[in-house]
C-alpha cells in the first residue's frame, strides 16, 4: 500500500468517525431543543440522522473493501464543539449554526477525499465521496435557509 492509499484510508476513517459524531450531536439536539420554534429543526435533524448513519455505513463498507477497517470508539476524539446542545434549550439558532459548522467541516473532508481518491486512481472511493458530498451540501443549504429565517426574528 502506498502512502497515498494510506492517506485515503485515513480520511475514510476520519470521515466515518465524523459521521457518527454528527449522529450523536443531532440526536442530542433533537431531544434537548424545545419550544414552538424548535419543531421544524428537530424534524430536520431526525431525518438527517438516518442519512448520516447511512454515510457511516457506506464509509465502513468501503474501508472493508480496501482491506482496512472502520475505527472503534477507542479511536474517537470529539471535535464538534459548536454542535454541543445549548444551555438554553430554546436557542434554536445556536443549533442551526452548529449544524452549519459540522456540514462545512464534512464538505471539506469529502472534497479532500475526492481529490485524494482521484490522485491514487480510486474511482470507487471518488464516486462515494462525491455522492456523500452532494448530500452534505444539500444539508448545508437547508440549514442556511433556517439560519436566514431564524435570524430575522
Amino acid at each position: 500500500m502506498t502512502a497515498n492509499n494510506q492517506e485515503v484510508i485515513e480520511v475514510l476513517q476520519s470521515a466515518y468517525m465524523e459521521e457518527l459524531e454528527t449522529v450523536i450531536n443531532y440526536r442530542t439536539n433533537s431531544i434537548v431543543l424545545e419550544g414552538v420554534r424548535a419543531q421544524e429543526i428537530k424534524e430536520s435533524l431526525e431525518e438527517d440522522i438516518q442519512e448520516e448513519l447511512g454515510h457511516a455505513e457506506l464509509l465502513g463498507q468501503r474501508l472493508k473493501q480496501l482491506d482496512a477497517r472502520p475505527p472503534g470508539s477507542a479511536s474517537f476524539t470529539a471535535k464538534q464543539e459548536s454542535l454541543q446542545p445549548p444551555e438554553d434549550s430554546t436557542d434554536v439558532l445556536a443549533v442551526i449554526r452548529g449544524v452549519l459548522d459540522a456540514e462545512t467541516d464534512a464538505i471539506e473532508t469529502y472534497r479532500r477525499l475526492v481529490d485524494l481518491a482521484r490522485d491514487v486512481d480510486d474511482p470507487v472511493t471518488e464516486d462515494l465521496a462525491v455522492k456523500i458530498l452532494a448530500d452534505e451540501e444539500a444539508h448545508r443549504t437547508e440549514f442556511r435557509g433556517f439560519e436566514k429565517e431564524y435570524s430575522e426574528d
